[in-house]
């Protein structure tokens, strides 16, 4: 596999987002003996959508494994291998497939910590390619996070660049229990700055990717960088939007995302997943229970993606989810409300 890593800087250099999480895995394995990949073809194969890549001849075939079509043994495998002091980072091959898991993930990964009074810990980590945009239907491109960020006793993120895929994944693989990766299909071949070091980017931190006066748009994963797009579009028509990029999902950084409404008076949710229950309407509901709530000059809107299975066909597919036109009406009509 080509080297996709680009100099970029003094330490610091462009590479793909794909790279980036490969690169976190190597140093993470090289740091630590008890650090392991396993999942679906992420072997020899170098991965679904070559993440793994060289991994499997760097650390054989005792750290890097290649499994059999188990999604609830994987699991299983993974949480005892968690329990009894292992680091294990497990691959679903796409996101979708977890829901085989989800008794492990959701009865035993989650909950062991708690019901054994804090004594076990399950460092786990689960990365989960996801979303749309590949056109590959309806039982692999779902949006799945929102399902997740709801039970206790699981952390969920989603990287949208090279550099937080790199330093989420290294945070993740440190966190005593489980760390559950959302990695957006769309975004492995995006590049961006990364440094070559191994570095953290905190869990439970968002990021504010453009400064605005006018509406404050919260995004997770590729809608932030479609919301930074739309945003700068909206600039040359004079409206100034403030674009944060969730990146965790559980917990949610409220205080960066309270602050930003208190300074624009407005707010836009914007996210992949199903807009019913998703996780714009629970951002939506902080900002609602909140002191926040009275700077509001309009009403909370939500940009979600349609009540439909995902179709295969791809102007369909397209306009199931977001994009950025419809990221840049939505802030015109609420920039608007608030104005009238």
């Amino acid at each position: 596999m080509p080297n996709e890593i680009v100099a970029h800087g003094a330490g610091v250099r462009e590479c793909s987002y794909a790279e980036a999480i490969r690169e976190a895995l190597a140093q993470a394995m090289e740091a630590d003996g008890r650090v392991f990949l396993f999942g679906e073809d992420v072997g020899v194969y170098g991965g679904a959508f070559g993440v793994s890549g060289d991994l499997f001849h760097r650390f054989g075939p005792e750290r890097v494994i290649d499994t059999p079509i188990s999604e609830l043994g994987l699991a299983g495998a993974a949480v005892g291998a968690a329990i009894t002091g292992m680091r294990p980072v497990l691959e679903i091959q796409f996101s979708d497939f977890i829901t085989l898991a989800m008794e492990q993930v959701v009865n035993q990964a989650a909950k062991i910590h708690f019901m054994f009074g804090g004594k076990a810990s399950v460092p786990l980590v689960i990365r989960l390619p996801g979303g749309s945009g590949t056109g590959a239907a309806a039982q692999h491109s779902q949006s799945l996070e929102a399902w997740f960020a709801h039970v206790p006793g699981l952390k969920v993120v989603q990287p949208s660049t090279p550099h937080d895929a790199k330093g989420l994944l290294l945070a993740a693989i440190d966190d005593p229990n489980p760390v559950l990766i959302f990695e957006h299909k769309l975004l492995y071949k995006t590049k961006g700055p990364v440094p070559v070091e191994p570095y953290r980017v905190p869990i439970g931190k968002a990021a504010v990717r453009r400064e605005g006066t006018d509406i404050t748009v919260v995004a997770t994963s590729i809608m932030a960088l479609r919301a930074e797009a739309a945003a700068q579009r909206l600039a040359a028509e004079g409206i100034s939007a403030e674009v944060i990029d969730l990146r965790t999902l559980r917990p949610i950084d409220f205080p960066t995302v309270a602050e930003s409404v208190r300074k624009t008076h407005r707010l836009l949710t914007v996210y992949e997943g199903v807009k019913t229950m998703g996780i714009g309407a629970e951002v939506s509901a902080m900002i609602a229970e909140s002191e926040v709530f009275d700077f509001l000059d309009a009403p909370i809107a939500r940009l979600g993606g349609a009540e439909v299975p995902l179709p295969y066909n791809p102007a369909l597919e397209k306009a199931a989810v977001p994009q950025e036109d419809d990221i840049v009406a939505a802030v015109r009509r609420l920039v608007r409300e608030g104005e009238a």
